[in-house]
């Protein structure tokens, strides 16, 4: 296993030396956070990089990165190896059927679409196309996002390698079965909000203190990403984190059990529950 799993990274190590080129049709804040990730690891140079859009609204930031752009959505297709779909969910199917002429085996297609399904990607692109699923978040923005993604019949290892060694420079990126893509918008993509609720309702209890804003705010959002930084690197369970901060008497269990009376817990577990199950709904519609 050990020895196939060199080869596969091996692969992807060739791919990459290949100079890869990396298509985006749709150049969103999405598409450009990914672009940006990538440029900045040095993973693509930015001449290898083309992205396409209807109008240069979204586009100009793309040229001032030295990409190249383009209004023609099958050019991105001609001059690309690694195909990103970042278009909205409901323009997709159109955008499949324009594109599915220029789709070849060299193809590598990523849809970004949320609650389009493999099997509908698969159905709407040529038989055999190698097809991938992304669902990121919006940190991929400031290259610290968690993305997940699930491989297509016709992607292989070498792919989801690629993919993997290509957007960890984006932030964590895990390969999953499909059925857990929803539950990572719920988790994940959703998730980004709920943090910034309770960050400003951090901020606000020390407002009520007698803080000034701007400096609740600041230390807030540090207070989350070191916590967050603590369990990444640690690898320990969020409850033995949390009990390490616990004196007997002290200030953080007194903080806690208000939480606990207010059911902090059930509430976030009630939140990504609903968001899974819209983002289920969605898939259906």
């Amino acid at each position: 296993r050990g020895l196939r799993e060199g080869r596969v990274r091996a692969a992807a190590g060739a791919m990459e030396a290949a100079e890869l080129r990396v298509g985006f049709v749709g150049a969103g804040r999405m598409a450009g956070g990914l672009a940006r990730g990538l440029l900045r690891a040095g993973k693509v140079p930015a001449s290898s990089i083309l992205a396409s859009a209807p109008s240069d609204k979204n586009l100009d930031a793309w040229r001032e990165s030295g990409c190249r752009t383009t209004h023609c959505n099958l050019e991105v297709l001609q001059e690309s190896t690694l195909v990103f779909l970042a278009t909205k969910p409901h323009i997709l199917p159109g955008v499949l059927q324009e594109i599915r002429p220029a789709v070849g085996p060299h193809h590598v297609i990523v849809s970004l679409a949320a609650g389009v399904t493999l099997q509908t990607l698969q159905r709407l692109l040529p038989a055999g196309t190698k097809v991938l699923r992304l669902m990121p978040n919006l940190p991929c923005v400031v290259q610290a996002g968690a993305m997940v993604f699930a491989r297509g019949s016709g992607a292989g290892d070498g792919e989801a390698a690629l993919l993997k060694s290509l957007l960890s420079s984006c932030g964590l990126c895990e390969e999953v079965p499909e059925s857990y893509i929803n539950i990572h918008t719920g988790l994940s993509g959703s998730g980004v909000a709920y943090v910034y609720l309770f960050a400003e309702a951090l901020a606000e209890g020390a407002v009520k203190m007698g803080m000034p804003g701007g400096l609740a705010s600041r230390i807030a959002a540090q207070t989350l990403l070191g916590a967050a930084k603590m369990m990444l690197e640690t690898g320990e369970h969020p409850a033995k984190l949390r009990g390490d901060v616990c004196t007997p008497g002290g200030t953080t269990i007194h903080a806690l059990h208000q939480l606990e009376k207010g059911a902090l817990r059930a509430t976030v577990m009630n939140a990504v529950e609903a968001a899974t199950n819209r983002a289920c709904d969605v898939a259906k519609d």
